[in-house]
């Protein structure tokens, strides 16, 4: 069994996860377990000490690892992995802690989305796991690598796409610019954190002129005022081309999702913003396949439904002072 995850807390869920995996690994199941060093500040020494002691193999992230990243700071593991027995994975936005459950008051409903997938593609999900392995260990991982029939026996297209600060060229920034590109219909684009730069907005305007439906949902509640105030900013630009934004009302809405032309989707963990574009470790699983495209065709549709669209006028009527710190904000998007 292999896990990684950004966060990993030392709550109730975060020891639950904790029993669970101490009790896999007394069945004689190997069990690695990842974690970046950052987002999981709270994970707690107990409770590495109690996964060591039953056998987990645990490592840190640690993105300051070798002579020449040793003040790296920015490069973080944003992954959320779980692979079993090298045949089914899962991929998506949720971390391990309470606030996922939605326990958290201070937060309340937490909307997210989490994708299983069996076939083939595992095999991609598990060698973006073997790679960040040997970075924290130093260690090549025995595996099974023997392709399954996926469980369903659909024959469905998929596509595992790892992308990081590692890759030659910036494989995130060119997916998601030829996704948006690429669209002829319908364009949706659902991301909690929503700081993009100018090419990303000016092909997202592109879209909209040449006629294709673009939506972007937004979280209303977010843990991040500045990310908050930033992504006011971009509304008048995206309103002037056609483009409707969202804010998502019941909760925070966690999820990283698009959707292009009732034939493609991606589910993932890359936020639309700089840091996923560039500086961050992410991974985004690709579909091309109308049934389930229309499947989360749906379940974005409810979510639209229980959000409200937000208007150039409405920042304009939230005051002078309220519009100064959205432009100030704006201001330090490259570094958000």
């Amino acid at each position: 069994m292999l896990v990684e995850y950004y966060i990993i807390h030392g709550d109730n869920l975060g020891h639950e996860f904790q029993r669970r995996l101490v009790n896999k690994a007394a069945q004689g199941v190997r069990v690695y377990v990842l974690y970046d060093e950052v987002g999981s500040s709270r994970f707690g020494s107990a409770v590495l000490s109690k996964l060591r002691k039953a056998g987990v193999s645990i490592r840190m992230f640690n993105t300051r690892h070798g002579p020449d990243n040793r003040w790296q700071i920015n490069f973080r593991n944003h992954r959320k992995i779980v692979v079993v027995d090298g045949h089914m994975a899962w991929v998506g936005g949720l971390n391990v802690g309470d606030e996922y459950l939605g326990l958290d008051k201070n937060i309340g409903t937490w909307r997210d989305t989490h994708v299983k997938v069996t076939g083939p593609v595992v095999q991609g999900v598990q060698l973006a796991f073997l790679e960040d392995w040997h970075w924290a260990s130093e260690e090549i991982l025995n595996l099974k690598w023997d392709p399954q029939p996926a469980l369903s026996g659909a024959r469905r297209m998929a596509l595992c796409l790892p992308t990081g600060p590692a890759d030659p060229l910036e494989t995130c920034t060119l997916f998601f610019l030829n996704a948006i590109n690429t669209a002829n219909k319908r364009l949706w684009v659902a991301s909690p954190y929503f700081v993009p730069d100018e090419q990303f907005i000016s092909a997202l305007q592109l879209a909209a002129l040449r006629g294709v439906e673009v939506r972007v949902l937004l979280p209303d509640k977010i843990d991040s005022k500045l990310v908050q105030l930033c992504g006011w900013s971009y509304v008048e630009q995206l309103e002037k081309a056609g483009i409707e934004v969202y804010r998502y009302k019941k909760g925070l809405m966690h999820q990283k999702v698009m959707f292009i032309d009732d034939l493609y989707c991606t589910v993932g963990t890359a936020n639309f913003d700089n840091r996923s574009f560039r500086l961050n470790f992410e991974i985004t699983m690709v579909f091309a396949d109308a049934d389930f495209a229309g499947k989360v065709r749906q379940m974005l549709g409810k979510d639209f439904g229980e959000s409200q669209r937000v208007t150039a006028q409405e920042l304009k009527e939230r005051g002078f002072w309220f519009r100064f710190l959205v432009r100030c904000a704006r201001l330090m998007a490259p570094v958000q």
